[in-house]
């Protein structure tokens, strides 16, 4: 199909008002679609990338059966990110509670450098999302943050999504942790980590509108 599209296809897509052929991938896709599919969706992934990209695709089409575009944009976001973590956390401490505003100090670090803030907010989270702003100053809006327990009881692990936008781009952070303080830190810095990494290539008009 890659190679002469004439041998599957009776007319071509343009004849019927599509600008393009989309290939479905399943469990039965190879290595050469995937590549050619990651390719139209902006993706240019180097050799030990694509391989843990690949295999990641296999668990997932054993499982969906179907992959769509948007499936391996977050497979293949979350593959790239590991490589390219610029941030960590470290350590939270805060005070918090009816006397005053809150108070966050908080340790990143930064591409291998420790560096800590210290900053105040309108309760607890504001205040550790300021903190992070303080150490890596940025301008993505917050559009939205979820909290979620993974467990029932008073000792459940929260879990949070944070989603950021800057220029158009999206991304959702999650973050999991025993204090829902430390999961929604967790939760904004895996969204700044993600967010670099699509800084670093354009985003498909198909998948952006």
């Amino acid at each position: 199909m890659l190679k002469d599209a004439s041998t599957y296809e009776v007319m071509t897509p343009e004849s019927v008002g599509w600008t393009k052929n989309s290939l479905v991938l399943g469990k039965h896709s190879g290595r050469a679609a995937f590549r050619d599919r990651l390719d139209q969706l902006g993706y240019k992934v180097g050799a030990n990338q694509l391989n843990d990209a690949f295999r990641r695709f296999k668990d997932l089409a054993d499982r969906k059966k179907v992959v769509f575009d948007e499936d391996l944009v977050a497979l293949v976001d979350d593959e790239v990110m590991r490589d390219h973590e610029h941030l960590r956390f470290v350590s939270l401490d805060l005070h918090a509670g009816s006397k005053g505003p809150a108070k966050a100090e908080l340790e990143l670090d930064v591409d291998g450098s420790v560096q800590s803030a210290s900053a105040t907010g309108n309760g607890p989270v504001d205040a550790t999302f300021n903190a992070i702003q303080a150490i890596f100053p940025h301008t993505a809006n917050l559009v939205l943050f979820s909290v979620g327990a993974v467990t029932e009881g008073t000792d459940a692990q929260a879990k949070t999504t944070v989603r950021l936008e800057e220029n158009g781009k999206m991304v959702d952070g999650q973050g999991a942790d025993a204090d829902t303080i430390v999961s929604a830190a967790r939760a904004y810095i895996h969204a700044l980590n993600k967010l670099m990494v699509k800084r670093l290539r354009t985003e498909p008009a198909a998948l952006s509108a």
